[in-house]
C-alpha cells in the first residue's frame, strides 16, 4: 500500500505545537489593508490556535 500523503496547502499553514495543539494565522491580513485600521491589523497579526472540533480533520491532512 503507498505512503499516505502530506497535504501541500496544510503544511504551509498550519504547525503543530509541542502540547499537539494546532497554530494557525489569521485571514485577512495579506491585502487591502489600506481600509483597515491599526487595531485590526495588529489584532490578525498574532497567531491563533485552532479551534479543538477541527482538530482531527486538520491533523489528517498533516498526516507524513
Amino acid at each position: 500500500m503507498p505512503k499516505m500523503k502530506t497535504n501541500s496547502g496544510s503544511k504551509k499553514r498550519f504547525v503543530l505545537t509541542g502540547s499537539g495543539k494546532i497554530k494557525r494565522r489569521h485571514a485577512y491580513h495579506s491585502h487591502i489593508l489600506t481600509k483597515k485600521t491599526k487595531k485590526q491589523k495588529r489584532n490578525l497579526n498574532h497567531v491563533a490556535i485552532v479551534d479543538p472540533v477541527d482538530n482531527k480533520r486538520i491533523k489528517a491532512l498533516l498526516v507524513k
